[in-house]
């Protein structure tokens, strides 16, 4: 038979596992914060559409990029221009597009260009080398008006469903915008236009 512990042991033990459950307690109230936080302002999309390369890649879910989007700026401010914004399609598919036009503008397209209101407007640096094929409402040179919407393009826009064919998207419908590639660790990086 096997002697009891020393009456010395039994609080030591009482308080190594008091200190446990405490951490335990500390790591899930942790836990349930980021988790809220996550589902109140941010999601995480798979690209699996090629329309946003080179920015964003993917052809499928094994091979796209993991993108983390976020909520909150559009809470205090409204999309500009060359973000890119994740919305839901017409059909409900979700979606991921730079936003070129802003409301009140006109938005056509001159050698792959981006012209508003009749001008060329800057690209940022990182988007130079990017040329939008002109089709659907930009055909030929036409222009199309923003309304009270934002005109979206694809970086790839000869493989990209977007304004040139649905019309400029709402601001009820852009839900967030892209923020960072987390996925594949070669492509970690800020999404910035």
């Amino acid at each position: 038979m096997m002697p009891d512990p020393s009456p010395a042991t039994k609080p030591r033990c009482r308080r190594w596992l008091r200190r446990l459950f405490r951490w335990g307690e500390h790591l899930l109230a942790v836990a349930g914060i980021l988790f809220i936080i996550y589902h109140v302002g941010f999601d995480l999309t798979v690209m699996t559409s090629p329309s946003m390369a080179p920015t964003l890649r993917g052809t499928c879910v094994k091979d796209g990029d993991w993108v983390l989007s976020e909520r909150v700026a559009y809470w205090f401010r409204r999309p500009r221009r060359w973000e890119i914004v994740a919305f839901h399609s017409s059909d409900g598919v979700p979606v991921m597009k730079r936003v070129v036009g802003l409301p009140g503008e006109e938005v056509s397209l001159r050698d792959g260009r981006v012209l508003v209101n009749g001008s060329p407007v800057a690209y940022p640096p990182a988007l130079g080398g990017i040329k939008y094929v002109p089709d659907g409402m930009l055909h030929r040179g036409r222009a199309a008006k923003c309304g009270e919407g934002y005109f979206v393009l694809g970086d790839d826009s000869g493989d990209s469903q977007d304004s040139r064919y649905d019309g400029p998207v709402a601001l009820d419908r852009i839900e967030r915008r892209a923020w960072l590639i987390v996925w594949p660790p070669s492509r970690i990086r800020w999404v910035t236009p």
